[in-house]
This record gives C-alpha cells, sequence and structure tokens, in this order.
C-alpha cells in the first residue's frame, strides 16, 4: 500500500523547508509565494526499528522499508476555488492523496514575509479550510443536478444518495469540514469516489521557531483549540531544526542533535507516525535469506488481503498464512526455533493481522 500525503497551507509557512527536510527529493525553498510551481514528490524510508532487529537475525540478501510519498502542493491562497492564484490545479493534486499534512506558521519572524502580513495560523486555517470547501461545495452541486432527476422518479439508491449528498451540502454551508459529519461510515461510503478534499484526514502540523519544538507556544495553543472538536491530528515540528538534522551525514551526529535540542526523535519520525496513526496503517514483514520487506496495510486487515499487498495472485489463490509474532521471533532468533517452540502458527482466510507479524502466505492459482 502507497500512502501518499499531500502538504498545503498558505505561502511561506515552511512548506518546501519541511518538504526538503523529510524527502530524498529537494524542491525549492524561497522567500516568496508559489516557489514550487509544480507538485513535487519526495519518498520517505519509513524508519521502523523492528525491520533492522529482523535484517541482523536473518542476514538477508536484501532489505525494503515501507515508505511514504509526499507532494509537496503549492500554496494556496484566497480565492483558490474560484482560479485565484494556481488554485484550480493544486486542489486537483490533493483530491489524490491519502492524507492532508496542513501546514500552519507558528513562528514570528519578520525577515519572513507573511502573505497576509501578520501571523495568525487559526486564521490560516479558515482560509485554506474556506477554499476546500468551496470546492467540495462545487462538487457536490455537480452531484446532486446529476441524480436530482432520478431522485425524483422514484430511483431508491439515488433517493439514498441524494439524501447524503444534502446532508454533506448543508454541513458545508455552514462552514463545517466533511470530516466531522457525524453520519455512520456507510453513509460516509456512498460519498467515497468524489474524494471530497475536506473528508480526507488531515494532520495539521504547527511550524514552530526552534526554541518552542519543545512545548509549542501561544500560537500551537489557539490552534489546539480551533481544532478541538475537529478529530484531525496536531505535530509540533521546527522545520529550520529538520534542515538542519538533514545536512546531518551520520546517526550518532543526528541523535547528538536531537539531544542537545531536548528531543528523543526527529520531526520526521513523529510525522510518519503521526500519519500512520491518521490512517490507522500498521506494518507486517516478510522475512527470509533473500529478503526482509516491510509491507503497510490498515489495521483490522484479514490475510488474504493483507497478501494481496504483494501480489493479487496471492489474494486470489490464498490457502493459508503462516505467522510468527514479531516478539516470539525476537527472542528465539530463528522461524525454526519458532516452529519447534510451537510459536509458528498457521491462520486461514479470516485471520485479522497484527501489527509487527511476521507472516508466509501459502497460495495456488
Amino acid at each position: 500500500m502507497s500512502l501518499q500525503c499531500g502538504i498545503v497551507g498558505l505561502p511561506n509557512v515552511g512548506k518546501s523547508t519541511l518538504f526538503n527536510a523529510v524527502s530524498s527529493a529537494k524542491a525549492q525553498a524561497a522567500n516568496f509565494p508559489f516557489c514550487t510551481i509544480e507538485p513535487n514528490v519526495g519518498t520517505i524510508t519509513v524508519p521502523d526499528e523492528r525491520l533492522s532487529v529482523l535484517t541482523e537475525l536473518v542476514n538477508p540478501q536484501n532489505v525494503v522499508p515501507t515508505t511514504i510519498e509526499i507532494v509537496d502542493i503549492a500554496g494556496l491562497v484566497k480565492g483558490a476555488s474560484q482560479g485565484e492564484g494556481l488554485g484550480n490545479q493544486f486542489l486537483g493534486n490533493i483530491r489524490n492523496t491519502h492524507a492532508i499534512l496542513h501546514v500552519l506558521r507558528c513562528f514570528d519572524d519578520p525577515n519572513v514575509i507573511h502573505v497576509d502580513g501578520k501571523v495568525d495560523p487559526v486564521a490560516d486555517k479558515e482560509i485554506i479550510d474556506t477554499e476546500l470547501q468551496l470546492k467540495d461545495l462545487e462538487s457536490i452541486d455537480k452531484s446532486i443536478a446529476k441524480i436530482h432527476k432520478q431522485a425524483k422518479a422514484g430511483d431508491k439508491e439515488a433517493v439514498r444518495l441524494l439524501e447524503v449528498l444534502e446532508a454533506f451540502k448543508t454541513h458545508l454551508e455552514q462552514g463545517k469540514n466533511c470530516r466531522t459529519l457525524n453520519t455512520d461510515a456507510e453513509r460516509r461510503a456512498l460519498l467515497k469516489d468524489m474524494h471530497l478534499l475536506t473528508d480526507k484526514p488531515v494532520l495539521y502540523v504547527c511550524n514552530v521557531d526552534p526554541e518552542s519544538v519543545v512545548k509549542g507556544n501561544a500560537h500551537v495553543e489557539k490552534v489546539k483549540q480551533a481544532i478541538a472538536d475537529e478529530n484531525a491530528g496536531i505535530l509540533i515540528i521546527s522545520a529550520a531544526i529538520e534542515a538542519e538534522i538533514a545536512e546531518l551525514e551520520s546517526f550518532d551526529d543526528r541523535k547528538l542533535f536531537l539531544e542537545e535540542m531536548g528531543l528523543t526523535e526527529s520531526g520526521v519520525e513523529k510525522l510518519i507516525k503521526a500519519a500512520y496513526k491518521l490512517l490507522n496503517y500498521i506494518t507486517y514483514f516478510t522475512v527470509g535469506v533473500k529478503e526482509v520487506r516491510a509491507w503497510t496495510i490498515t489495521e483490522g486487515t484479514k490475510a488474504p488481503q493483507a497478501a494481496g499487498e504483494i501480489h493479487s495472485d496471492f489474494e486470489k489463490g490464498f490457502i493459508r498464512a503462516e505467522v510468527i509474532a514479531y516478539q516470539d521471533y525476537v527472542t528465539l532468533k530463528t522461524e525454526a526455533a519458532c516452529r519447534a517452540a510451537g510459536k509458528l502458527r498457521v491462520e486461514g482466510k479470516e485471520y485479522i493481522v497484527k501489527d509487527g507479524d511476521c507472516m508466509h502466505f501459502l497460495f495456488n492459482v
């Protein structure tokens, strides 16, 4: 499963600086709006200590971590939903992502221009929210126009869909994001193919000055209050610190730098963990002398669908899965020892894969 997150926010809030720091790509970072003219796509290798431990135990020929794609989307401005700035193009880019990383400027610096002339992360958030809501309203109105006649003619499915569309429209017209609408999963799923922008999971990334990275600041507190009822994640990060970490060559240098800043892990690691939590993602492993590999799946995924992440034939011809819990593998050190100790389990089609499971799939097509 390829996870793709889009970084959005007003111009000059630190999006491209953060993107440069966390990805393998290098976007231009400059002190002026729209320095990112095309959406830059970078790849983050997901750090996972368990993968390193399994690699040491097995000494495989190849190691493949899981990754996250980060899309740096140019700064939106007021009126983007009507095509202002570079609006329509980039709203389209957001639609293709699984989750939104909404970067908010939570630092004061007279040397960094703010597009509205003052630092107010809550107001910034509301500008972006409004543009995304207006775009969702446009999409919903188009859908309502398409199915209205069918619903009027008595088509039961159309009537049901129209009811859901109207509920979401009313919610948006109240200035609220779709993700905050209190409705059941079945009704929400009816609009899944619309990829509504404000229905996507969102992580608010508060970009603070280095001195505020541990405890936050007054700007962060205002953001926390503003999103209290939104069912969203929040992360405090300093893009400036992450940029410095990215320049350090060795693990030991990075670790020492973090300790000096009073941090136990980098913002990149925190961001990845937060993104996984936001999307209910977990990791399972395939372990062998040829390859040790991490795979990303959604929590609650059953064994055949987990196998399908490797290849569709694995899911199609699924017979059973051999499963060793990560901790058992680490304790007993080899698959043979786990098998001998009765720690290798055989699971069928209804088995729900757990985070850290080490798995082999048997299939026949």
